[in-house]
């Protein structure tokens, strides 16, 4: 009976944990605008801005799992939670770019500590329907994506003592929701890691394996489509297509309701057709509708939206094939898997904005605003592309478990 309701209450902290992360990572959306022409950001400035969150997402990834080993997963989740909570305070305190870039950073060490903390706890407890388990844990991300850009919005609209709430204002109230999850992690026991030392994963090992490359590859690229979408369609939309922040922000909310709802679905599929031809589908069917809709008239903007339903099941799906692929020493390979995909994640961050920039630059349009939607179109067929750079990557490795007959 203990073990039983210890297990549901950690079930609370990885479906709030991930709710909260949700929360953090896409509140972002509607703030870029505001945030952009209050401190007279640039596109590329945009751009370094994600491209350091990713490093501080990585530093965060190359020592938490040392650390849970260290003092345990439980001390870590409680100093996540404070130290997101507390960036929201630096975050309504900065007043310059490099002052955000500060705070920022302290956020996505939070954000790095959080997700390899969940997905090791996750790892360790789901042993059974494991892709099912790790999609319902991601839904709840989506479920916080959705609600995140649309409250938001709304929030920065806020009067208080007849002054607009803002962005900053905002970010220091969502983020004080990080403290929430701290009653359930208090309250329960996290699992220990059970191994075979015989047989256990090793650094080394890993550095050996084409296929443990080729993970990281499609985890790479399916973070980068995942978590570009989030940060760029607002902007885009109100900049390419001119919309209001609120239809856009709208647009957004609808992107992960759908990232939600397949999320929540589509678990059982993966395990029963398996999680590498899924990934396949899926990525490529992501592919697909959000190149589309950069091509189209914004009549079909609707497209960008329903792209969540492909990306949304990519991230615990692979981490799904690579739980079960690497069951001895998961924390290893999560660590290894997450740490090396933070590198590539701050290489293609920089690339988006940069790519918005040069082709803004080079560009023959007569007007600085065509030759800017331009540029912006060119980065968001560049986070499309990556989508499909997933699908291959996910061939490669159907071909090489089927070949040695393991197919997951």
């Amino acid at each position: 009976m203990k073990q039983r309701k210890n297990y549901y209450v950690l079930l609370f902290v990885i479906f709030g944990g991930f709710f909260i992360f949700g929360v953090s990572e896409n509140i972002k959306g509607p703030a870029l605008p505001d945030m952009q022409q209050d401190l007279s950001i640039t596109e590329g400035k945009l751009g370094l801005l994600l491209a350091i969150n990713a490093f501080s997402f990585l530093l965060a990834c190359t020592y938490t799992s040392w650390l849970i080993s260290k003092i345990g997963a439980k001390t870590i989740s409680i100093l996540t939670f404070i130290l997101m909570a507390l960036s929201g305070v630096f975050i309504y305190l900065s007043t310059n770019f490099v002052s955000l870039v500060g705070a920022y950073f302290l956020l996505y060490l939070g954000n790095g500590m959080l997700e390899i903390g969940l997905a090791i706890i996750a790892a360790r407890l789901f042993t059974k329907n494991t892709g099912t388990m790790l999609n319902l844990s991601h839904f709840f991300y989506g479920l916080g994506s959705t609600i995140a850009p649309i409250v938001a919005a709304q929030m920065m609209g806020w009067e208080m003592s007849s002054t607009v709430l803002g962005w900053r204002g905002m970010y220091m109230i969502m983020l004080s929701l990080s403290l929430l999850p701290i009653i359930p992690v208090m309250l329960s026991r996290f699992p220990q890691e059970e191994s075979d030392e015989e047989d256990k994963t090793s650094l080394h090992k890993l550095t050996h394996d084409p296929i443990a490359w080729l993970i990281v590859l499609a985890l790479t690229m399916g973070v980068t489509a995942e978590l570009g979408m989030a940060a760029w369609l607002v902007h885009y939309l109100v900049k390419v297509d001119e919309w209001g922040l609120t239809d856009a922000s709208n647009m957004l909310a609808i992107f992960f309701f759908c990232f939600m709802l397949a999320r929540l679905c589509l678990g059982p599929v993966t395990d029963k057709f398996g999680y590498t031809i899924s990934i396949i589908l899926f990525s490529g069917f992501a592919g697909i509708t959000s190149t589309l809709a950069i091509f189209l008239d914004d009549a079909f903007a609707i497209l960008f939206a329903i792209a969540g339903l492909g990306i949304g099941p990519i991230y615990p799906t692979i981490m799904a094939l690579l739980a079960k692929r690497y069951t001895n020493g998961v924390d290893t390979a999560i660590t290894f898997t997450v740490t090396l995909i933070g590198i590539g994640t701050v290489i293609t961050n920089l690339l988006i904005g940069y790519i918005i920039d040069w082709v803004t630059y080079l560009s023959f349009y007569p007007t600085y605003q065509q030759s800017n939607q331009l540029g912006i179109q060119a980065g968001y067929f560049f986070i499309a592309s990556t989508a499909f750079l997933c699908m291959i990557a996910c061939i490669l490795i159907y071909q090489k478990l089927k070949k040695h007959q393991q197919l997951l």
